[in-house]
């Protein structure tokens, strides 16, 4: 079969027992063409679901419909208003403004008073049709728009009921009479032939200034959701689609109803047998829906349904040649199918083929308008919570400012101990591996890994030099040259730094030698196929360089533009798997640690000249092997006195040996920070110790270890802000629950959840923290003694979002499942009671916010869906959505809707955006992207491609981002760089600090 493999030429099945293993690449092939084959079927079910759906919308509110139609057409009849007469096909005659907008008008031949048209049209039935409803005729008259819709004709032709509202009319009238004014009617105001297939809609006829009839006006309605677009759920079918349950003051527009004999008619008044004969003779001026007229429009009504749902499918197209642009466009008076869109108060984008409507609140009268501009307020980075660890080594150095310098995301730490403070080096555009210090103490050398753009191009990696002072850029290294990543740096010392040595994250371990002033290469060559740990020069000889990793120490001699190397030979001692470390001591000698737990003494042995056939070159060779941890050594640190520091990974231990390698002290650091990573000593003599858990500890093997710098080590996912105090909470995938204090910049506390936490909210009083796992369980932990209140669990899938209403007596929670459970809340977040759930959404819950009052929701989904919730009317979905485009919120957290939807970047894929976040003040929005960005939008933000400042620093998808209680501060998560970044809001009132460009971010 094609796209299998054939059987070998015994008859055996490549597929069988270990066979699979020669067929990675087909295998490979293979699930992603089923992936996206997957793909592809959910889609086109999707696009059938809605295509069936919008089907049923429409059968079920046909009677609805037809019995509105016959009641207004009999409204009509009771109070004989001339104002409102069937004529033609489609037409409403409404009297001009200047008539009919008095309160009551009067007939020259009548003493009855006439009910107003802006009256009548307030008595009007209101339908609410599904999810996004559109408005109709009510709402267009309302303000003063006269629309047309020929989709609608069949409807308004098939209407018995107004076939008996013209002759009801006609028979008040003398029949001399009545035929000149049918007559003049005809004359003047015909619309002439029609289309009949409903494609086209009809001109409007402005009849002005006509004597007989008092200047009447032709009006065409039109209904119907616009084309494309998701129309939601039928309404419930226990309940019979009655007119009278719509309230009359309800403010949603009202669609005409689709007439036919079984809805309804109105009382017949006798005839004379001229006007009779004068309806035959204009049948298709009067003509309505009979029996015999039943089949021909049913046989036109299916197909033109067919073709909608064929048509979709079409548009849809393969994944690959699917449109990607969030384009947006307003909704046009009336489309090719003759659906009617108001375009004046609603607006459309579009995310992976799939409509989204939003509809302009009333108070943007002037939309069209509206102009985007960059925000008065800026960020700053003002504090980088975590360090990183758990993966890199030799990471941490002391500068002659007393400030520790580290890493952790795209951004270089210095960390003032003293004083509490940090500076920033923002200028790498990926996450930074390395690091190494001049022998100044005060320019430093890092060095990034390879990323891609926003559009997939690779970004290359490279080496900045910097100098600590001032920030400022000196050299830019090997732009260019370098694959994958900078793994290794080292400055030579010898020279007092001239040269700078670089290992890469290629494949053959490209290891080149760097003139720093000019950034010039002096020599390159290929190290191993082996990974590559560590690098330094010699600090008495910078023609010698020494690099370990995997199973392997190499001594190189570097002349000129040449690189040879010698390997180390262990001899008769066990070959460790890894040399992870090595230091140079006072003797000169080479001590290296290894994942044996061993420290081996490499010492230098002179070339022997005496003995034919020796070579000329002195070389290393093992001359001690010291028993010094259980697993493996991590860090070597030459101190000041000459002792030398060691640190262990599985036993935690950190020892102090003397120059002989004789025990001096020793101390094991506390558990739950990990094992040691890399050691550093400080002016004063107290030890600085990274670890694998992402901390950084200072003190002494005397008196203990405390931590000065902590963070998560897994990806993050879950933020909250106290509501009135600088307090954050984090939570991700390492299970962690911390707490974080924004004025002390320092870790309150943190605590072990049973799952991986993914979100997390406080409760308005500010006692209690809720937090939503990965099981579809969530628990209560007091935040003041930590401690867990109570759990529950709703579904089995994980929880994406857990918001408390503004009062604080309901909590929401969004699941995976694609429901919203709502919860009654107690004793100030301390009991929980079931209320209800909000059901309706195709796929899983995103983001959600609660009303002002906290009555509503607002909430989106995987699939792009904008839904509002009346929960407090038992968590009732509000299908009519132009109703709540007025609706204040007390938080803006959803990713879609008219006030944020100008924060999609163009080509968007509905990805790109993982959360936003407006000020409490909402003059701003924050944004996070999936291209590591931090964005800041003018609020609102409702026109498409927005300017915006743009942050850098995290080196992977920022996941969260939250305004602290008072919109001082703007706190964003990095995914997998676990970093935690806290930014300075400038500018609100109009007041800047000093900010370097780097710190201001970029505007676009």
């Amino acid at each position: 079969m094609e796209g299998f493999p054939e059987g070998d030429a015994n008859g055996e099945n490549p597929l069988g027992g270990n066979n699979i293993l020669h067929h990675q690449g087909w295998l490979t092939d293979l699930d992603s063409r089923l992936r996206s084959q997957e793909e592809e079927l959910m889609l086109v079910k999707s696009a059938l679901a809605d295509a069936l759906r919008r089907l049923s919308l429409y059968d079920q509110q046909i009677p609805l419909l037809r019995q509105q139609l016959l009641e207004a057409n009999s409204g009509a009849l009771d109070t004989e208003d001339p104002s409102l007469l069937p004529q033609g096909k489609h037409a409403l005659w409404i009297l001009p403004p200047s008539i009919s907008s008095s309160s009551t008008v009067q007939q020259p031949d009548s003493n009855k008073e006439l009910v107003p048209q802006s009256n009548r049209m307030q008595e009007s039935k209101q339908v609410s049709i599904g999810t996004q409803t559109e408005e109709s005729t009510v709402l267009a008259m309302k303000y003063g728009h006269c629309l047309n819709n020929g989709h609608l004709k069949s409807i308004v032709e098939s209407s018995f009921a107004g076939e008996k509202a013209v002759q009801d009319l006609f028979c008040t009238r003398d029949p001399d009479s009545l035929e000149g004014l049918v007559k003049e009617l005809v004359t003047k105001n015909s619309f002439g032939p029609q289309a009949d297939d409903g494609e086209q809609g009809l001109e409007m006829q402005d009849i002005q200034g006509s004597t007989a009839h008092g200047g009447l006006v032709c009006c065409l309605s039109s209904s119907g959701p616009h084309e494309g677009q998701d129309v939601g759920e039928p309404p419930p079918k226990d309940k019979a689609p009655n007119a009278a349950e719509a309230p009359p003051s309800a403010p949603s527009p009202e669609p005409f109803s689709e007439g036919g004999s079984s809805g309804g008619s109105t009382p017949a008044s006798p005839v004379p047998a001229a006007v009779q004969q004068l309806a035959a003779n204009k049948k298709e001026l009067f003509r309505r829906n009979s029996s015999s007229d039943k089949p021909s429009r049913m046989k036109h009504y299916v197909p033109k349904k067919a073709a909608s749902s064929a048509n979709l499918l079409n548009r849809m197209g393969s994944l690959e040649n699917r449109n990607k642009d969030p384009s947006l466009s307003p909704g046009p008076w009336s489309t090719r199918r003759g659906n009617y869109n108001l375009e004046r108060f609603s607006t459309k984008m579009f995310l992976r083929g799939r409509p989204i409507t939003m509809y302009i609140p009333s108070n943007f009268p002037n939309y069209e308008e509206l102009r985007m501009e960059l925000p008065v307020e800026k960020l700053q980075l003002d504090w980088v919570y975590g360090y990183r660890g758990r993966d890199c080594r030799s990471n941490l150095f002391v500068l002659t400012s007393g400030e520790l310098v580290y890493f952790i995301a795209c951004v270089v730490v210095l960390y003032h101990l003293r004083c509490r403070t940090q500076r920033h080096y923002l200028e790498h555009t990926d996450c930074v591996r390395c690091l190494a210090v001049h022998p100044d103490r005060i320019r430093v050398a890092t060095g990034q890994m390879a990323g891609v753009d926003k559009d997939g191009k690779p970004l290359q990696p490279f080496v900045h030099i910097w100098d600590s002072s001032n920030l400022n850029t000196l050299q830019t290294i090997g732009l260019g040259n370098f694959e994958r990543g900078v793994g290794s740096l080292a400055f030579s010392t010898a020279d007092n730094g001239a040269y700078l040595c670089v290992v890469d994250e290629s494949n053959e371990h490209m290891l080149s030698v760097w003139d720093c002033a000019r950034g010039l290469k002096q020599a390159e060559i290929k190290s191993t196929n082996e990974s590559v740990l560590t690098v330094e020069f010699n600090p008495q000889d910078s023609s010698n360089i020494i690099t370990t990793g995997k199973s392997h120490v190499y001594f190189w001699t570097w002349i000129g533009s040449s690189l040879t190397k010698k390997q180390g030979i262990f001899g008769k001692y066990k070959k460790p798997k890894f040399i992870q470390c090595f230091v140079f001591d006072t003797n000169n000698d080479v001590l290296t640690g290894d994942s044996e737990g061993n420290i081996l003494t490499w010492t230098w042995m002179k070339a022997d000249i005496s003995t034919p056939g020796k070579g000329a070159k002195g070389t290393y060779q093992i001359g001690k092997q010291t028993r010094a941890h259980e697993g493996s050594i991590f860090s070597l640190c030459l101190c000041h006195d000459g002792s030398v520091l060691s640190g262990g990974g599985k036993d935690r231990r950190l020892v102090r040996w003397s120059p002989g390698l004789s025990l001096l002290q020793e101390a094991e650091i506390p558990e739950q920070f990990g094992a040691v990573r890399t050691i550093a000593e400080g002016d004063n003599g107290e030890l600085l110790v990274g670890t694998t858990r992402n901390a950084l500890l200072l003190g002494s093997l005397t008196d203990g270890f405390q931590p000065i710098i902590q963070g998560h080590t897994d990806e993050l996912w879950g933020l909250g802000t106290h509501p009135s105090r600088d307090l954050i909470v984090t939570c991700g995938y390492d299970r962690q629950l911390c707490m974080w204090d924004g004025g002390e910049h320092a870790l309150a506390w943190s605590v072990m959840l049973e799952e991986t936490g993914l979100c997390a909210d406080f409760h308005p009083s500010g006692k209690v923290v809720t937090v939503g796992l990965s099981t579809g369980r969530w628990v209560v932990i007091d935040t003041e003694t930590q401690q867990v209140l109570s759990g529950y669990t709703d579904g089995n899938e994980q929880l994406s979002v857990v918001r408390y209403s503004p009062d604080g007596d309901f909590l929401a929670i969004g699941s995976h499942d694609n429901f919203i459970y709502i919860y009654n809340v107690e004793e100030s977040g301390h009991k929980y009671i079931r209320f209800g759930r909000c059901t309706g959404h195709s796929s899983f819950i995103t983001h959600l916010d609660w009303s002002k009052d906290g009555k509503f929701i607002m909430s989106n989904s995987g699939d792009y869906e904008i839904l509002y919730w009346d929960v407090a009317k038992g968590c009732k979905l509000l299908r009519n959505r132009f109703e709540n485009r007025d609706r204040e919120w007390n938080s803006y957290t959803c990713v879609l809707g008219f006030h944020v939807f100008g924060v999609w970047p163009d080509g968007s894929d509905g990805t790109d955006i993982n959360s936003l976040c407006r000020s409490h003040n909402e003059r701003v929005v924050a944004v996070a992207d999936d291209f590591c960005k931090v964005h800041l939008f003018q609020y609102p933000c409702a026109k498409p491609k927005a300017p915006s400042h743009v942050y850098r620093g995290h080196g992977s998808h920022v996941t969260n981002v939250r305004f602290t209680h008072d919109d001082s501060y703007l706190i964003s998560m990095g995914g997998k760089d676990t970093s935690i970044f806290q930014w300075r809001v400038l500018g609100s009132n109009g007041h800047f600090s000093s900010v370097s460009s780097q710190d201001a971010g970029l505007n676009t």
